[in-house]
């Protein structure tokens, strides 16, 4: 199989949920780049009106759902984190992932095939694999049970031909990220093995492969994007994602 074919995401029908800004952006730029036909799906959209517009629009099937909405909550104390951020980020980061996903099943499932299963890709975070330095309870355990969830989807949908994962992200240039690497953007870059912040071609790169004939057999993962933070001990904690 040459280059082209193993790499290719050319026609495939990908959905992006928050694919308008930061990493959801840079995501939907790469599939969009390499011929992909992509839906963007804004945060606050009704899930059960979205999936009955995408049916509508995409009769066919669609091929790739890359679930990376998610919202965080701004470091605290312990004697003063809120309730509400609980209820918010593990409704919004981890309930919503698999709620769109239960409701997108039956389009992923129905062109997919051994050879050429559809894909589901959860958009995590290192703060669900390091402790960050600050405290951000319910988002780390948010992003934590992405990617747990992940793997009991990818057991459970792999015989019907659909694969699981989930990435990782580190540090990227986002909107999300800017008054973090604009008050330590040296010791952020000097903590990364790798020596720099991420960049859009990062995100959408593994998201293409996980997408491609070369990712097909990859199933139940969570694939750090980090520069290597997360194998350096958790000596970096401004996470993007």
């Amino acid at each position: 199989m040459d280059l082209q074919t193993l790499f290719s995401v050319k026609d495939k029908v990908v959905v992006v949920t928050g694919g308008g800004s930061g990493i959801g952006l840079m995501i939907s730029q790469g599939f969009v780049k390499n011929g992909s036909r992509v839906y963007i799906v804004a945060r606050k959209h009704n899930i059960k009106q979205l999936t009955e517009k995408l049916a509508e629009l995409e009769p066919r099937s669609i091929d790739v759902l890359v679930n990376n909405s998610g919202a965080s909550w701004g470091p605290g104390f312990i004697e003063s984190y809120p309730d509400i951020a609980w209820e918010q980020l593990l409704t919004l980061n981890t309930q919503r992932v698999f709620t769109l996903t239960q409701q997108l099943f039956p389009q992923l499932e129905k062109r997919a095939s051994k050879e050429t299963p559809a894909r589901v890709i959860n958009i995590g975070s290192i703060y669900g694999i390091i402790t960050p330095y600050f405290l951000s309870p319910a988002y780390s355990a948010s992003k934590a049970a992405v990617h747990h969830l992940s793997k009991v989807l990818a057991a459970h949908l792999g015989p019907r031909n659909i694969t699981v994962n989930a990435v990782a992200p580190g540090p990227f240039e986002t909107h999300m990220m800017k008054a973090t690497l604009d008050a330590h953007y040296e010791d952020i870059v000097s903590s990364v093995p790798l020596g720099r912040i991420g960049q859009p071609g990062d995100m959408a790169g593994i998201c293409i492969f996980l997408a491609s004939a070369a990712g097909s057999y990859v199933n139940g993962t969570v694939i750090p994007v980090d520069g290597g933070i997360v194998i350096a001990n958790g000596k970096y904690s401004h996470a993007d994602n």
